[in-house]
Order: C-alpha cells, then sequence, then structure tokens
C-alpha cells in the first residue's frame, strides 16, 4: 500500500505529494512521521493507492501518529482552496488543526483521580476504623458520592489519603480533564421566547434548507431564529456552526447557546488558550459537542454532517483573512453547505452589497425582518454639524448636544456607549518647527501616542519607543498632536464626568487572555457607565441599560482610497447605532460628523438601507467595481527595495502581456474589449512593513464566466515571479490595500 503524503514545510519547493509506503495500511487524513531529506518529519496523508509511479525505492512511512484526522470533506476542501486562492496545500491543512497539536505543544491534560475500591468491602472496612480515625471514615463518606481530583483531597486530608490507598480502599486512576473556555456574560438563552410573525417564516424557511440572506434590522431578533433554526439541525442528528465576526462577540454568543443546548456546544476562536483550542477541537472531533460558535477560523471544525452554517453580521471584513493562507469564510462555508447538502445563512442589518447583489441575482433567497422584536423604535439618530460646533467656539472632542446627553443619561442610571475607531491617544507626533514626525524603524508608518504606557507604538508591528519631549531633528519642543483616539477619549471624558465609571475597549485592553469578556461582563453587570471603544463596540452586543450611543468623528472612515469606504461608513453607523434602546427603554444616537450633508448619513439617519444600496450599486456598475468586476492584487516584499521594484515590474509585464491576448476584436483590453478593465504597478500605500519593502500589482477583472480562467492565469504568473528573498501573494477582492 503507498500512502500519498503532504510534508508538513511551508515551502513552494515541496509543495507536492510524496508517495511512501505503508506496510499496514494507513486510514486517509491521518498525521505521520516520514524521513525526508535526511530527517524525520511529520506530513498528511491526502490519498492511498495501490502502486506508486516513482522510478526509484520508495521509504516507508516511520510512524502513524494520529489516524483520520482529517475526514474526506476537509481534503476535498483543501482541494477547493488550493485552486480558487492559489494556497499550498500545507498552509490550508494546518488550518484544519489546532495550533501547536503539530509540533507536540499541547496535549490532553491528565490530573490524578480517586475512587472508592468497590471490591474492598467499605461497610466492613469502615465499622473496623477505630474513633481515633475519624478521618478514614469522613473521606469515605465524601467519596462515596462520587470521585475527586488527588490534589485536592491532599489539601484537605493530607497523609490519610495515602494511608487509604495503601490499604486498598481507594483507587488512584488518570483521567483527562478539560480546559473549559470563559462564559462569564450575557442574557440566558434557555427559555425559548415565542417567535414573531416575521422570526417564523425565517425559520420555517431556513429548515427546508437552501442558501438565505436573512436581513434583519438591529434588534429584530435574528438570534431566536438562529438558535431555532440549529435545534431544528440538532433534534434531526445533524451539526450547526455560527460564526460571528469579533471575539468579543463569542462570549455572550456562547452563554446563549450554551444555555439552550448544553454540553453539545463548543467554542473555537483565536483568543482561547492553546490547551482550551484543543480540547474543543478535540469534542468536536469526537462527536461530543455539535454546535460550534466561533470566529472566523470555527468554519473549519471538524463537525461531521452539518446541517446549517450561520454567519451572522455577514457583512463584516473580518470574514476575509488578510494573513497567509489568504482565504474567505463565506467561500468556505458555501462549499461545505453544498458538500453537506446543508442550509447556509447570512444574517446582517447591513448586508454587504456584494451579498445583495448575489440576493438579486437569484443566488439567496431574501429572508426580512423589518421590525424590532419589542415593536420599539430604532434609536433615533441625530447629526451634529461639528464645523459648526467650531464656529460657535467649542474646539472639544464633544459636541454640547452629546455632552447634554450623556450628563441625562448618567443622571437617568442608564448607560452610555461612545465610539471612535481609532485607538491610543494620538494618531501621531509631530514637530510644529520642522514637520517631522515619529516613524517606526521598521515600518513605513506614523507612531501612535499612548498615554497609559507613555510609549510611541507602531500598529503594524507592535514595536514600541520612547516618547520624545523634543524633535530629535532640530531639537524644538512644540510638539502637535495628531488625531484622537480611544485613550484620549477616556481621559476627556472622565474630566467632563468624573463621577463616571469608564471602560475602554480596544486593542490594547483586550491583548490579555479573556481581556474582551473581563471588559464587557462588568459593563453588562452595570460596574461601568460608559463604554469607550473602536469597532468591536459596534456589531452584536446587548445590554439592555444602553439608552445612548455617541459617534465621534463619523466621517472618518468615509474618505479612505478604497471603493467599500461609503458602504463601511453606513454599515458601522447603522450597526454602532443599534446598540442603543434595544429593551424597555428608548435609545438615541448622536453622530458627529465635519460632513453632515453627506449621502451616507443621512441615509444612516433614516436607516435606509435599500437607497444605499441602489445609489452604491449604481456608482460600482459606472466605475466598474465589484461587484461587476474582480480586484486581483498581488504583493511583492522583499528585504532589499530594488529587489521588490524588480521583481513587480516583471510579473507586470507578465500581466500586461497575458492581457493582450484576452482582448477581442471590439478594442484592447485597456478600453473594454478584453478581460481586465485596469492595471496597474506601484508602490503600496505602506511600503514598508517589519523592515520588508512592499510593491503590488492591481488589476480589475470583468465578472463574468471567464474571471475563474484569467484569475489562473494572473496566478500562474505570478508564481513565476518567486525568487530567492522574495514573497509574492495574489488576493482577490481584499479587505485591505495597505
Amino acid at each position: 500500500m503507498v500512502a500519498q503524503v503532504i510534508i508538513d514545510i511551508s515551502n513552494d519547493g515541496v509543495d507536492r505529494v510524496f508517495d511512501y509506503n505503508v506496510p499496514d495500511g494507513v486510514v486517509l487524513g491521518s498525521r505521520v512521521a516520514v524521513p525526508f531529506l535526511n530527517r524525520r518529519v511529520q506530513g498528511y496523508v491526502i490519498g492511498v493507492k495501490e502502486s506508486s509511479d516513482y522510478a526509484g525505492a520508495l521509504k516507508d512511512v516511520s510512524e502513524v501518529l494520529d489516524e483520520g484526522l482529517i475526514g474526506g470533506e476537509m481534503l476535498a476542501l483543501m482541494d477547493f482552496m488550493t485552486a480558487k486562492y492559489n494556497l499550498r496545500r500545507i498552509d490550508v491543512l494546518r488550518l484544519f488543526l489546532p495550533p501547536n497539536m503539530r509540533e507536540g505543544g499541547v496535549r490532553e491534560l491528565k490530573r490524578r483521580f480517586v475512587s472508592l475500591n468497590p471490591d474492598f468491602g467499605i461497610a466492613e472496612f469502615a465499622a473496623s476504623v477505630k474513633k481515633s480515625a475519624q478521618k478514614q471514615l469522613e473521606l469515605i463518606k465524601i467519596l462515596q458520592d462520587g470521585g475527586d481530583y488527588l490534589t485536592n483531597l491532599n489539601a484537605l486530608y493530607g497523609g490519610t489519603v495515602n494511608t487509604l490507598i495503601k490499604k486498598g480502599a481507594l483507587i488512584v486512576s488518570d483521567r483527562r480533564v478539560r480546559r473549559t473556555p470563559n462564559s462569564a456574560y450575557g442574557k440566558t438563552g434557555g427559555r425559548a421566547v415565542e417567535l414573531t410573525a416575521d422570526q417564523k417564516k425565517c425559520v420555517d424557511e431556513i429548515v427546508k434548507s437552501g442558501r438565505f440572506l436573512l436581513h434583519g434590522v438591529t434588534g429584530s431578533g435574528k438570534t431566536e431564529v438562529y438558535m431555532r433554526v440549529i435545534e431544528h439541525a440538532v433534534k434531526n442528528g445533524r451539526t450547526a456552526v455560527m460564526l460571528v465576526p469579533e471575539i468579543s462577540l463569542t462570549a455572550q454568543f456562547y452563554k446563549l447557546f450554551k444555555e439552550r443546548f448544553f454540553d453539545d456546544v463548543a467554542i473555537i476562536h483565536s483568543g482561547l488558550s492553546a490547551g482550551e483550542r484543543f480540547d474543543e477541537w478535540s469534542r468536536i472531533l469526537n462527536g461530543e459537542a455539535r454546535v460550534v460558535i466561533g470566529a472566523r477560523s470555527a468554519i473549519f471544525a471538524p463537525l461531521k454532517d452539518l446541517g446549517v452554517i450561520i454567519i451572522d453580521e455577514e457583512h463584516d471584513g473580518s470574514y476575509a483573512s488578510e494573513s497567509n493562507p489568504r482565504y474567505n469564510a463565506k467561500d468556505v462555508a458555501a462549499f461545505r453547505a453544498e458538500y453537506n447538502g446543508a442550509a447556509l445563512v447570512l444574517g446582517s442589518a447591513t448586508p454587504s452589497v456584494d451579498t445583495y447583489f448575489s440576493m438579486k441575482n437569484g443566488e439567496y433567497k431574501l429572508l426580512s425582518m423589518p421590525n424590532r422584536v419589542n415593536d420599539k423604535r430604532l434609536p433615533k439618530i441625530e447629526i451634529v454639524d461639528m464645523c459648526r460646533e467650531l464656529r460657535e467656539g467649542n474646539a472639544g472632542l464633544f459636541s454640547r448636544r452629546l455632552e447634554d446627553a450623556v450628563a441625562r443619561a448618567l443622571k437617568e442610571g442608564n448607560q452610555a456607549m461612545i465610539y471612535l475607531n481609532r485607538r491610543g491617544y494620538s494618531s501621531f507626533v509631530m514637530c510644529r518647527a520642522c514637520g517631522y514626525v515619529a516613524k517606526c524603524s521598521d515600518c513605513d508608518i506614523s507612531l501612535t501616542y499612548h498615554i497609559d504606557d507613555g510609549v510611541l507604538k507602531c500598529h503594524y508591528c507592535g514595536k514600541k519607543f520612547h516618547m520624545i519631549s523634543e524633535c530629535p531633528e532640530c531639537g524644538g519642543k512644540n510638539l502637535r498632536f495628531g488625531k484622537t483616539g480611544t485613550e484620549k477619549v477616556v481621559k476627556e471624558m472622565g474630566a467632563l464626568f468624573p463621577k463616571a465609571r469608564i471602560l475602554r475597549m480596544d486593542n490594547d485592553t483586550t491583548r490579555e487572555k479573556d481581556g474582551h469578556e473581563k471588559i464587557l461582563g462588568a459593563f453588562y453587570k452595570k460596574e461601568a457607565d460608559i463604554l469607550v471603544g473602536t469597532q468591536m463596540i459596534a456589531k452584536g452586543h446587548d445590554f439592555s441599560d444602553v439608552t445612548l450611543v455617541g459617534i465621534l468623528d463619523a466621517d472618518m472612515s468615509l474618505y479612505f482610497s478604497d471603493y467599500r469606504s461609503s458602504e463601511r461608513t453606513f454599515q458601522l453607523m447603522t450597526q454602532v447605532a443599534g446598540r442603543a434602546g434595544r429593551e424597555k427603554k428608548s435609545g438615541e444616537v448622536v453622530l458627529q460628523t465635519y460632513a453632515p450633508r453627506h449621502y451616507v448619513f443621512r441615509l444612516a439617519e433614516r436607516y435606509d438601507y435599500g437607497a444605499f444600496y441602489e445609489k452604491e450599486i449604481n456608482s460600482r456598475e459606472v466605475t466598474k467595481y465589484p461587484p461587476f468586476t474582480v480586484i486581483v492584487r498581488v504583493l511583492v516584499t522583499a528585504d532589499e527595495d530594488a529587489a521588490a521594484m524588480k521583481a513587480v515590474r516583471k510579473i507586470y509585464n507578465g500581466i500586461k502581456e497575458f492581457a493582450e491576448k484576452t482582448r477581442t476584436e471590439t478594442g484592447r483590453w485597456d478600453n473594454g474589449g478584453g478581460a481586465f478593465v485596469y492595471i496597474g504597478a506601484m508602490r503600496s500605500p505602506v511600503s514598508k512593513i517589519q523592515n520588508k519593502y512592499r510593491y503590488q500589482i492591481l488589476m480589475r477583472v470583468k465578472n463574468d464566466g471567464n474571471a475563474e480562467r484569467i484569475i489562473n492565469g494572473v496566478y500562474g504568473i505570478a508564481d513565476a515571479g518567486q525568487g530567492k528573498g522574495l514573497t509574492v501573494f495574489t488576493e482577490i477582492n481584499p479587505q485591505s490595500l495597505v
């Protein structure tokens, strides 16, 4: 028997199948140890055959480390992802397993367990125990109700435990201990509520299976629909996975689902410890958990016979991986749903333009939930013109309207959320005399001042620098601070409301384990009055006492050089506004902007997604942006600037030649006659990260029947441009072009 093995080395040179003899046979998807280049390495069996075409003598598999870790569905998914995203097979296979498992850095946790020996004759022994040994009787009585861990018993009874072990009254064994993730906060989800007419209609449709876009306003009860659909799948012996966009959302969903589905629920996300993630993955693999909640990586959970896949807040960009291996969880979900004959549900109050366009073209069935479950109106959004505030003498962070609203919320015993999608205290530090800006030594990016730590930080590589008191170029002491971040908001909000308890939630305050749960749990328990945060607080959270949402610098994301900037701004404004007035109390939103008449804010003020979609899709069609085209990005990085430039020029010329071949008789590719609408090569907007120089080629390919063939052609040209000291990645519709 011959095993076809993928070697666990992430290198283009070994990204192929190697044949090995397996004398005793081997199960597909097994992890094995094999000899490779005079050393022992790990690999994965992706195929088994009777004989090999290799002319030489085959080496033997050294050892089968784990049998059948990766099932047939995931091997098919590997083929799909390598073809669609031009990935190495080993990079995809690694996605299917818990981190550190490959290196042996994580394994089952076992502890010594003590229980009564049923063959010992406990009753007779207890009757013979002397009065001076009452601790022995006490311990035996406790263990009659079940065993306990040796460490626990030693702490309480000391040498008594060893005495009874030596007498044969107790048995010691090693038992596996599950490392259980935290679910510190969230609403009760154990009791199934009565469905509204809209909810019931959606559930009835989804359980019939198919592909659905669930378009429901914030607070319309989408979560209850998700739980009912999952409940139906589980009752019919099938499994379910639900993705959420932020790790910060997993705890409250985990608590809700845990109370409804008990131990059938597992949670997967990168914030878990290696041990927790391994144990949760093992429970899923063994069929002990049939419902999985998690962020993007949970789509690879080893569930069998999936009945439904749900992607909540489907519009969120976090479902697309921006580092190797690059993939989109929505594509993976569509593949797994089709493979299993499962329902696929994409839910959002603000669907992505691409998804809504696909729905219009019949790829998804639209399910609408236009009303909140409690029949309350959506919170009123009040737009505040910050230019007018400035003209009237208010140069502060907060408009007078927002200050009054916060004061009223606090007086009435309610809570407020303040949103600003920029962390730190100040986005840059500049010398007013010579214009020097403090930049990262390894990245072409300005450093952000963090007042709490008293340092300058690079938000790309994480490097820290001492805060400057004078300009290192000219010695000037007159420093200017850039745009405000969440740290400064907390400081100034605290100065305005000194008695208010304020929490901050951003990447800096949630770095430690369970950081998200601790902050959100404290706010949920009303241990704080105001929560200041970035987009982590914008989606999905449900706090019954939040009556006010303040949005600062609402136009910050509006003018990014990204065709999706209007879409993202509309989505963020609508989503964060939806955090207010979720239950009995009414909500209000104060949106501060320097562009109050911009159509995005006027449509967000009315929660008019339909009008926004029509305006946006017309613009995309005219300008030839997705969904009418596919954006392909080739990113080249190298240690030397000249090497990166030379490589990108070679790839660019190859793509130009390829583009010429795609022209038609109606004209050339660059005026609409061929497959390419646009091709351009340039430095990346951030030209250096972690001392790697970065260039990119951007192209737009017509989204028609030839798109897949054209993109595969680009993949081939990009792969041919690989070289020593170079990294070349190709991305499809990237979320960021930095």
